[in-house]
């Protein structure tokens, strides 16, 4: 496991870097994880309170399905590890990322009331598993904040359950979860919906000028 762990944990490191470069993940916002193994449950994650765009492979941690830290470096888990184990669970990803990106927080904020952002007619939609066509109408549901990180996990998976051909979901005020079969996959899926949010925003704030 040790190897295995070693080659995801600068996998992650690499793509926090990447995403804080963006803008996506400033201060200590967002965190990061993939699976390391299924049998028992162990998901590499970015640990509490670190700078994402310094974050070193060392400093990821081993968690366990009860959110425990079973080894890695001595810092403390995310409050969302929760909400990753839930996804990995409801979905079977492979790695679970999320963002705070500027336009996806204001989109969260002013579609609250819809219950999510309807996205369609875009080509970028084809980088979306599963999904072959620009005519693709994608859902991307949102959820109301709370600190209260068991009652969110279980409110994440009744909306997974509701929205199963969702590749992602939005927290009010808060920021972007995406997940997929392999990091690579996450990723990419968090690029799309962050140009695709970011594309939306800039295109309302146009037709108001």
């Amino acid at each position: 496991m040790s190897d295995e762990f070693a080659e995801i944990a600068s996998k992650l490191a690499a793509v926090a870097k990447g995403f804080h470069a963006r803008g996506w993940l400033l201060g200590t916002s967002g965190n990061l994880s993939a699976v390391v193994q299924r049998e028992p449950l162990r998901l590499a994650m970015s640990p509490s309170g670190v700078d994402k765009g310094e974050l070193k492979p060392e400093q990821l941690l081993a968690i366990d399905e009860n959110a425990r830290v079973v080894s890695g470096h001595s810092g403390k888990p995310s409050d969302e590890t929760l909400l990753h184990l839930r996804i990995v669970k409801e979905r079977g990803a492979g790695a679970v990322l999320h963002t705070h990106s500027v336009w996806n927080t204001m989109l969260s904020d002013l579609h609250s009331v819809k219950g999510g952002v309807g996205i369609e007619g875009y080509e970028m939609l084809k980088g979306l598993q599963g999904v072959s066509t620009h005519e693709h109408s994608e859902w991307l549901p949102i959820v109301e904040n709370s600190q209260d990180m068991r009652a969110l996990a279980e409110t994440i998976a009744r909306t997974l359950n509701e929205h199963k051909a969702a590749h992602g979901f939005l927290v009010n005020r808060h920021g972007l979860y995406s997940w997929g079969e392999t990091l690579a996959q996450a990723k990419r899926h968090i690029e799309i919906f962050e140009f695709l949010l970011e594309t939306m925003g800039r295109t309302m704030a146009f037709r108001r000028l």
